[in-house]
């Protein structure tokens, strides 16, 4: 099991990746570079190349509406170029408030999108002359959409891998069964090992029956915050406002994946309630209602024991890379003890 993390930057993004260098030393395996509306990804990804040298390097996530899939290939090759074969791509949809409110793009048919994005990207890495015609997507564009001059282009420069791993972030039932079927790895949120199965499971084989074998198995990436000592359990309390943005703020009444999976996980009652709250600006009544045992579910926080435990229920569950949030002093402490007990 690999140990990874979100980089976590609020203000100088550049300070963060600098403190990577210390977390590699001491087994961190593979960091994830957000986007969303603020500084691009691939920017630092390019500098966090340049300041370490084995750590996977990996989009968390770079959206499939602002980028031609021309430019996602262009993104994808430079960046495994410069770190030596330890680019990992993450895509995604992202949602309508980014979409069509930072990019002004409409937030259409998302995963018939993400499907003709990971079809060229593959041929694309193969280094194929790119001839494609899909629902979204043709190329070269058809002479009556254009001045006609379009022709067949293969990737000028030889990728480092044709193989590179593309992983998609994914929750509502359509979009996990088109990760299993298409992609290298999947980026669940909220991921509870003890409810995982009950909600994707069906979904989840639905998509790995249609799964290419020379994809092997489906990798993910999941975890939470971890803390560590006799005395940490009041660190679940620093999840409340993540989990009440998500599930209460993140998309409008019928349209917030997250608010429909914490239903889904069993607190429909909350659900609805913290919605509710958030969007009438009352977030800090919102964030009380976050029940803590799903704080638990989704984290590792508790004596050295528990989190063993821990640790084996994600493993058990299939999660192959560890994502974790240091709630510790010494972040490069609580790394290197992961990283022993995960690979024992």
């Amino acid at each position: 099991m690999k140990i990874s993390m979100a980089l976590q930057y609020a203000g100088n993004p550049r300070e963060a990746a600098d403190q990577l260098t210390e977390l590699e030393a001491a087994g961190l395996d593979q960091v994830w570079v957000a986007e969303a509306y603020g500084f691009d990804a691939v920017s630092l990804m390019g500098y966090i190349a340049a300041r370490t040298e084995r750590l996977e390097i990996a989009a968390g996530i770079l959206n499939v509406f602002s980028r031609t899939p021309g430019a996602l290939l262009q993104t994808a090759a430079g960046l495994d170029n410069v770190s030596g074969g330890r680019a990992v791509l993450g895509l995604g949809a992202s949602g309508p408030q980014v979409i069509e409110g930072f990019h002004g793009m409409p937030y259409d048919r998302p995963l018939g999108r993400t499907r003709e994005v990971v079809e060229i990207l593959r041929m694309g890495l193969r280094r194929e002359p790119l001839v494609y015609e899909g629902k979204h997507f043709t190329l070269p564009l058809p002479a009556d959409q254009g001045v006609g001059l379009g022709k067949p282009l293969k990737l000028l420069t030889r990728p480092e891998r044709a193989d590179l791993p593309i992983w998609i972030a994914a929750l509502g039932d359509a979009n996990v069964a088109l990760t299993a079927e298409i992609a290298d790895g999947w980026l669940p949120i909220f991921f509870s090992p003890e409810k995982a199965r009950s909600v994707w499971g069906e979904t989840l084989a639905k998509g790995a029956a249609k799964r290419s074998p020379d994809l092997g198995t489906l990798e993910i990436s999941a975890g939470g915050l971890v803390a560590i000592g006799e005395d940490v359990k009041g660190m679940l309390d620093f999840v409340r406002p993540y989990a009440a943005l998500y599930i209460g703020g993140m998309g409008a009444k019928g349209r917030n994946f997250y608010n429909q999976l914490f239903t889904h996980y069993g607190y429909e009652k909350e659900a609805h309630a913290i919605q509710e709250l958030y969007l009438a600006g009352k977030k800090k009544e919102a964030e009380a209602l976050v029940p803590v045992e799903f704080l638990e579910e989704i984290s590792l926080v508790g004596p050295a024991s528990y989190v063993k435990e821990r640790i084996e229920a994600f493993r058990a569950a299939g999660v192959t890379s560890l994502q974790v949030v240091p709630g510790s002093d010494d972040p490069v402490g609580l790394i290197g003890q992961l990283k022993e007990w995960t690979s024992a």
